[in-house]
């Protein structure tokens, strides 16, 4: 899509009419007199020591590069999980029936149009995609539509509204990406309750609105890595790479891989 200088295409009702910072030389600049909150919720019950102790150190580092942090509170984030679980399915759900094997994507042979449907979507779609779309086509039914989706989308009206106070005391926020270290590939699919509370840290951003950046800190006794999480006012994503430089700069975590991509 051709886009003017300003990064605005006027027949994309998508894109604001702003102009697109330089985000290289962010990471560069000084983060110095740049106010860091740390939510006191983002501590969930059983999380390693190695998470908190690189909580701190972040912390520490951002001090060091003349930050100011302050303690701030999100107290609807205990919600946050059970919220994005409900929308996030209903939105799938919706979305995803235009993939019928009609108009879009892969289309599988049926004796019937019904056919056609059922055994297009059970080839094209991977178990969690579908049962995303079960989740999703239940709370958007008839009878469940208010006690589920309505309540889960004031939930998250509350917890934008969370972020928005905290905001007020602060120029971004610093939190552990997960609470718990990386799990090996496919290693927990076969839970997807444990996948999907491993998510708990991460999800409020998507329901709130909010840009934010995972940055890899250190690793676990057992040579997983660790990351931490910035998260910063929509739209200010140049404040995120310029905190994102300093933590990365201090965190000195290892060597870039190389590069595979064309």
């Amino acid at each position: 899509m051709l886009r003017s200088m300003s990064g605005h295409d006027p027949k994309d009702s998508t894109s604001l009419p702003v102009g697109v910072p330089d985000f290289a030389a962010s990471v560069g600049k000084s983060p110095k007199g740049l106010r860091i909150g740390v939510p006191k919720e983002y501590r969930a019950e059983g999380m390693p020591a190695e998470i908190e102790t690189l909580w701190s150190h972040g912390v520490a580092w951002l001090k060091e590069a003349g930050c100011e942090i302050v303690e701030v509170s999100l107290p609807h984030t205990r919600y946050a999980l059970p919220a994005y679980y409900i929308i996030a399915p209903a939105e799938a759900s919706s979305n995803l029936a235009r993939y019928d094997g009609m108009r879009y994507g892969l289309r599988a042979e049926g004796a019937n149009l019904k056919e056609v449907y059922e055994e297009t979507r059970a080839e094209g779609f991977g178990e969690e995609v579908k049962r995303r779309i079960l989740i999703g086509a239940y709370v958007l039914s008839a009878g469940y539509y208010d006690a589920y989706y309505l309540k889960a989308q004031k939930v998250r009206r509350l917890i934008a509204d969370d972020f928005t106070a905290a905001f007020e005391s602060c120029d971004a926020l610093l939190t552990p990406t997960a609470p718990s270290a990386a799990f090996g590939l496919g290693e927990a699919s076969a839970d997807p309750i444990a996948m999907y509370l491993n998510d708990i840290f991460t999800v409020t951003v998507n329901l709130a609105g909010l840009p934010a950046i995972s940055v890899p800190g250190a690793l676990t006794a057992d040579g997983l890595p660790l990351g931490l999480q910035l998260i910063g006012r929509a739209l200010d994503e140049e404040t995120l790479f310029t905190l994102a430089g300093a933590l990365e700069k201090a965190a000195a975590f290892g060597a870039h891989p190389a590069r595979w991509w064309a």
